[in-house]
């Protein structure tokens, strides 16, 4: 039956097309965008999935620009310490030279001066944007990564030890050690007792008071210096630090040899009490001084005011400092790098599976393409036949 009113092959031809233009639409959209999901009302799961990963990703680049940041600082700091150690092996160098009878210990002296003022400006001068990373003790904090928990983000951070290569002792107080004060002359943490001479035939003594766990005590008597550390374990241990470093004291002032020296401990008087006794014969006397540091004072702490009368264990001391100072900048560095590089790697990886989920694959698209616009074409030739049906109803009336 032929209709005037109701051409049901026209209408079928008008639907394919437009379902044919629907789909040439959609694909010649993933060819101009390059994405089959380009958004919300493409696939909403999809898309919302892509945007959060996207955001993970934008944040990963902030935290590459925190490490190459972190890295550098780091950087600058340990290429620093590595020239100090340098410059401390020098000062070696000419304290040991001064051992020599014949040196000339004042041109060493002033040889000595120069290289620790040229130390500490490496110190004050190793920053990176402001930050100095062996001027001071503390931490330093950057950023090294973004955990994710479902919808839940938390930052993951990475410390840096400062390391203090400040090279003043920390000390509070100045005074004299006055002789035969033995028991009440009292050298309190953090204090500094100045040189005092001993005469000839006299004793100069001191009693230690109030250390603690790293806080570190030096007697220097002449040219000869001895220290003690006390340690954690010797306040675990229960017993009087102070005692513990007195007797420490003794022992190697004792095990020394120095002519017309000797010490005299009494634990059972006073087991924080030693005296320090120079023979008679000695006319000229000997200096001796006291001196305890806070606990956290760098490995250069006193080398300001070195001289070659100096001994080669305190700057031999000074120079393990730096050495692990600059193995400990190296190993955080590293930390660093190998972080950096993961990170690169993880936000490559989230770019490729945000790829996978809304990019269009760009050969199929155009092999589509070419097939859409084949039925286009043959869509508008159905319709228009289709539409030319009602003139042969026509002749039907000729």
């Amino acid at each position: 039956m032929s209709s005037i009113n109701t051409n049901t092959s026209a209408m079928v031809a008008l639907q394919t097309l437009k379902g044919i233009n629907s789909n040439l639409a959609k694909t010649q959209s993933e060819i101009s965008t390059g994405k089959t999901v380009a958004s919300a009302k493409d696939n909403s799961a999809v898309w919302a999935i892509s945007k959060v990963m996207e955001s993970d990703v934008s944040g990963f680049e902030s935290v590459s620009t925190s490490l190459a940041t972190g890295q550098s600082m780091v950087s600058v700091a340990r290429t620093a310490v590595e020239s100090i150690t340098d410059d401390l092996k020098t000062i070696k160098e000419k304290i040991v030279a001064a051992q020599d009878p014949s040196a000339d210990t004042g041109k060493l002296d002033d040889e000595i001066s120069e290289l620790v003022s040229m130390i500490e400006s490496k110190i004050s001068g190793a920053q990176f944007n402001g930050v100095n990373l062996i001027s001071s003790s503390g931490n330093e904090t950057i950023l090294g990564s973004l955990d994710r928990s479902g919808n839940t983000v938390s930052t993951n951070t990475i410390n840096i030890a400062r390391q203090d290569m400040s090279t003043t002792a920390t000390t509070v107080a100045t005074g004299a050690v006055a002789a035969g004060a033995n028991a009440t002359n009292f050298v309190a943490a953090g204090t500094n007792k100045g040189a005092s001479a001993i005469a000839a035939g006299a004793a100069e003594g001191f009693a230690l008071s109030g250390m603690a766990a790293g806080e570190t005590v030096t007697l220097a008597i002449g040219d000869r210096s001895f220290s003690y550390t006390v340690s954690q374990a010797d306040v675990d241990s229960g017993s009087d630090v102070n005692e513990v470093a007195t007797a420490n004291l003794f022992s190697q002032v004792m095990g020394a040899g120095m002519s017309g020296i000797t010490a005299t401990y009494d634990p059972a008087a006073n087991a924080a009490d030693l005296t320090i006794n120079v023979d008679a014969a000695n006319t000229l006397g000997v200096n001796m001084s006291v001196a305890i540091n806070a606990a956290g004072s760098g490995p250069l702490a006193g080398l300001n005011g070195f001289t070659s009368s100096n001994t080669v264990a305190e700057i031999e001391s000074m120079i393990n400092g730096a050495i692990d100072a600059a193995a400990a900048f190296g190993a955080v560095e590293s930390r660093i790098e190998s972080q950096a590089t993961f990170v690169s790697d993880l936000g490559d990886a989230l770019k490729t599976g945000i790829g996978a989920l809304v990019d269009a694959d760009m050969e199929e698209a155009s092999a589509r393409l070419q097939a859409l616009q084949t039925q286009q074409q043959l869509g508008i030739q159905s319709l228009s036949i289709a539409n030319q049906q009602p003139q042969s109803i026509l002749s039907l009336f000729k």
